[in-house]
C-alpha cells in the first residue's frame, strides 16, 4: 500500500489510517513458504513536524516444520512496528529511523523485511519434542523405535574402555 506523505500533512488530523491484507505466498524462507494466509498490516502514518511516525500491527499465521521432529506447525505472529520516516538525512544512524527520497511510500517495502526478521528461527511442535532418532529417522514422539542410539564415537571409543576398567 503506498502513503503519500502530502496527504498525512494535509489531512485534518495529520495522520491517516491504514488497514490492509498482503499476499506474501510467494515468498520463500530456506525451502518453506511460510504465509499460507493472507498477512494483516493496520495502523497509521503521522506527521510529526517533518518527521512521520510510523505505527503498524502486523498479524500473520506462520506455517513451519518442527525444529526436532520435521511435523507441520502453524503459529500467530502479532507484531507491532513503530518508525520515523524522514526526508533528512542526519550522520547518526539509529535502527528506528528511516530514509525516505520521494513523497509516496511504499508501506511494504518497509513492514514486511521487518516481519521476516523477526521470525522465530526454531520453532518446536511442543516444548519436550525428543526428534527424530538419528539412525532410523522414527518419530521419538510416537514411542521408542528400538535402534541403540548410545554409539561412542570411535574416536572417544578409548575413553569408554577406560570407564568400563574402572566399573
Amino acid at each position: 500500500m503506498i502513503v503519500g506523505l502530502g496527504d498525512v500533512v494535509t489531512s485534518k488530523e495529520k495522520r491517516i489510517d491504514f488497514d490492509y491484507d498482503i499476499d506474501l505466498s510467494s515468498i520463500e524462507i530456506s525451502g518453506e513458504y511460510p504465509f499460507v494466509d493472507p498477512v494483516t498490516v493496520y495502523g497509521s502514518v503521522e506527521d510529526k513536524n517533518g518527521a512521520f511516525a510510523l505505527e503498524a500491527t502486523i498479524e500473520a499465521t506462520v506455517t513451519t516444520a518442527c525444529a526436532r521432529c520435521l511435523r507441520e506447525v502453524k503459529y500467530d505472529k502479532i507484531m507491532d512496528v513503530s518508525l520515523i520516516l524522514t526526508r533528512q538525512i542526519d550522520n547518526e544512524e539509529m535502527d528506528d529511523i528511516i530514509f525516505v527520497e520521494t513523497d509516496n511510500v511504499e508501506l511494504d517495502d518497509i513492514l514486511v523485511p521487518e516481519l521476516l526478521l523477526d521470525l522465530d528461527p526454531v520453532v518446536l511442535c511442543k516444548p519436550d519434542c525428543k526428534g527424530l532418532c538419528v539412525k532410523c529417522g522414527h518419530d521419538l514422539n510416537e514411542g521408542e523405535c528400538g535402534c541403540n542410539r548410545k554409539e561412542v564415537d570411535p574416536r572417544l571409543a578409548v575413553l569408554q574402555d577406560l570407564l568400563k576398567k574402572r566399573d
